[in-house]
């Protein structure tokens, strides 16, 4: 609202500015004339156009809507009769509001005006208003063509974002049971096993749902909150594996305050472990990583398990998830590969623009 009064205000002083040119331009003119017929008051010529054109630039914006008004009109005649009445009413005003300034300008300046007979003033000022009038709706016209193609260009703007949110909000709703489903599936793997280990994870599962449901509130949040939810997913995963997962979180403070979409970084966490670290018999490290590098948050989850054969895991619902919310949210903006990390394992890195809460 507040860019679209800005604009109005911009086009207001445009107007005003030609339409001050446009009455000096034709005041120069008249000046030429009025020396060689021996004019005794060089003012006078000034008052003649600047009258005319105050007046028509105050006329115009009733134009501009009565030509509105005659667009939503049901056939060519309706819209002609409104038209014919408008320049007729604009005649009128405009010659009565053009000479009673001149008058009275004259008036005070102690000087005689005879204009001569007002049949014949109106005669002759009619004329060149139907020119005038006709130039000005021409013109109102092409303004309201282009307003109305803008506006669809703004609804059409409208109704994507609306999907965007949309399918966003789909996807989220797929990723939250796929890694729930799991965690619960843990539990019952380790429960009969080692009784304090089963209380330790129902305790981070508990912080996990917290943070999870706290997520839904908002479809972004900053890097920080998102680690809250990664932190004790990888408490419970460490639990599980014992000794044999080791795992490291480095992250930048500039990065922690970026914004990026919820639940973003627990899919690929979990992929990580879940399809490299469950399948691995000696020691895994898994590193989550975080930096800001020329404008953009820069994400890494690498792990030592195996490297991957190709860009998709097979079967990963939250990489393709992952890379479907990137792309509905940044279009070519963002970027994720899943690559061999030339050490024998798995790196996945994700690009979008830096934004701060």
């Amino acid at each position: 609202m507040a860019a679209s009064a800005a604009a109005r205000q911009r086009f207001s002083w445009g107007f005003a500015a030609v339409m001050l040119a446009v009455g000096l331009l034709h005041s120069m003119s008249e000046l030429q004339q009025y020396r060689a017929g021996g004019g005794q008051h060089p003012w006078e010529p000034f008052l003649w156009e600047l009258s005319s054109t105050l007046l028509t630039a105050l006329l115009a914006p009733l134009i501009y809507r009565l030509h509105a008004r005659s667009r939503r009109q049901q056939g060519w005649l309706p819209s002609l009769g409104l038209h014919l009445a408008g320049a007729l009413g604009y005649t009128l005003l405009h010659v009565t509001g053009m000479f009673g300034l001149r008058f009275a300008v004259y008036a005070v300046a102690g000087v005689s005006y005879e204009p001569g007979h007002p049949a014949d003033i109106l005669l002759y000022e009619a004329g060149k208003d139907l020119v005038s009038y006709g130039f000005i709706v021409g013109l109102c016209h092409g303004l309201q063509l282009h307003e109305a193609s803008r506006q669809r260009e703004q609804d059409l703007l409208r109704l994507q974002t609306e999907l965007a949110e949309a399918r966003l909000n789909r996807l989220a709703e797929q990723i939250q049971p796929h890694f729930l489903f799991n965690t619960l599936n843990l539990i019952s793997s380790v429960m009969y096993e080692d009784v304090p280990r089963a209380d330790r994870i129902v305790c981070d599962l508990a912080t996990l749902l917290r943070q999870a449901l706290t997520a839904q509130e908002n479809s972004r949040h900053t890097l920080a909150a998102e680690l809250a939810l990664v932190r004790p997913y990888l408490a419970i995963m460490q639990a599980r594996f014992g000794e044999r997962l080791q795992v490291q979180v480095d992250v930048e403070e500039a990065a922690s305050v970026c914004l990026l979409p919820s639940l973003l970084l627990i899919a690929p966490v979990e992929n990580a472990i879940t399809h490299d670290v469950a399948h691995s018999a000696g020691l895994v490290q898994v590193r989550v990583s975080a930096a800001v590098r020329e404008g953009r948050l820069c994400l890494q989850v690498a792990n030592s398990g195996r490297a991957p054969e190709r860009s998709e895991r097979p079967g990963s619902v939250g990489l393709s998830n992952t890379r479907e919310r990137l792309r509905v949210l940044y279009g070519d903006a963002a970027r994720v590969r899943l690559s061999a990390d030339g050490a024998g394992g798995s790196l996945l890195e994700i690009e979008l623009p830096e934004q701060r809460a």
